[in-house]
């Protein structure tokens, strides 16, 4: 699935590789979770790869209650060390099943609804100034109020680009610049303190945790952790450390909707505010991320997006609503979406 070249720091992908996963039940119901990695090179996943785990697991979980959702995932840790990213899919197909089960939204068991309507950025790909200029008014005319432009190529068009995105952003509008892991530390820091005095947030500007706390050392502008942000305990040394403002939180990086909660509520408790994604997915898996972030405090949800949206294809119905900058959270039960099986 994708909408033409979908380009970021070094890299540019036409499509991703989304995997559906579905539990049935003996009692009849069915619950539906996705896995999509952005492509092999991204983080430590790739398409291939989640669905050979899934079938490893699947070997020792069948049979196994799909409501148990933290028993099922402490087993999943013990059959497979690491490797969160194939075990998303089936802790979100879980979360959807006991939704059904109970009649209840996933949103409500997460902790409750905080709002309908979860407020969404649009991405600007990495181009030209000029075409990038274009796309952030493009996304604003579709209602959209919040965009993170993707930089981390060359520091020195990188800095132009900043430059003239941040020359056509409103005053209302919010706009972060997101490097992927592409500069190198020095460049990093290049690059910041030459767009010191512009109006946006820098996330994951370098690969490593420790490069991005040397740079956050060098700057006042607000950072946002992401793709070094994959575990509970590099949350608390990032805290301990003032090493970001906001983090980046994606449900399949950290396991699933049971992982990603647990981080959820603890950036709440140490006072974070969270964008909450996932790496990449259809309907399915951004029904995951309306539900997750639907229930989370709203001062403490910066932004999501609406994959399903730069998709050419649709996986599911009922997928969330996308209007005026918002996405809908379903009140039906469980994900509230229901897969297309004849979709190739």
């Amino acid at each position: 699935m994708g909408e033409g070249a979908y380009a970021w720091g070094t890299q540019s992908f036409a499509a991703f590789d989304s995997t559906v996963l579905v539990i049935d039940t003996d009692e009849g119901l069915s619950g539906v979770g996705e896995i999509c990695p952005l492509g092999p090179s991204y983080l430590p996943t790739y398409a291939e790869g989640a669905r050979t785990g899934i079938e490893l697991l699947a070997r020792d979980l069948i049979g196994e209650d799909p409501l148990a959702i933290d028993v099922l995932n402490h087993k999943m840790d013990a059959l497979m060390k690491g490797h969160p990213y194939v075990k998303s899919a089936i802790d979100m197909a879980c979360w959807d099943l006991l939704g059904k089960a109970t009649g209840l939204p996933v949103c409500e068991l997460l902790g409750g609804r905080f709002t309908d309507q979860v407020r969404l950025f649009r991405v600007i790909s990495r181009d030209t100034p000029d075409n990038m200029v274009a796309k952030l008014k493009d996304h604003r005319a579709d209602g959209f109020m919040q965009f993170q432009m993707k930089v981390g190529e060359h520091p020195d068009v990188d800095i132009e680009r900043m430059r003239a995105v941040c020359g056509e952003l409103r005053d209302d509008e919010v706009l972060a610049a997101d490097a992927n892991t592409g500069w190198k530390q020095h460049e990093a820091i290049r690059v910041m303190q030459s767009t010191a005095d512009l109006p946006l947030y820098i996330e994951q500007p370098c690969l490593s945790y420790e490069e991005c706390l040397v740079v956050r050392q060098h700057t006042m502008q607000p950072i946002i952790l992401d793709e070094c942000m994959d575990s509970l305990r590099t949350l608390l040394r990032g805290v301990a450390d003032g090493a970001m403002d906001l983090i980046n939180l994606k449900i399949s990086r950290a396991g699933g909707l049971t992982r990603a909660r647990q981080i959820r509520d603890l950036c709440v408790s140490l006072g974070i505010v969270m964008t909450i994604e996932d790496t990449w997915g259809g309907e399915i898996a951004t029904a995951a991320i309306a539900h997750l972030a639907g229930s989370t405090p709203t001062g403490f949800h910066f932004q999501s997006s609406p994959f399903h949206t730069y998709a050419t294809i649709s996986i599911a119905d009922g997928g969330p609503v996308v209007k005026d900058g918002h996405m809908s959270v379903s009140t039906a039960p469980g994900l509230g979406v229901e897969p297309i099986f004849d979709v190739r």
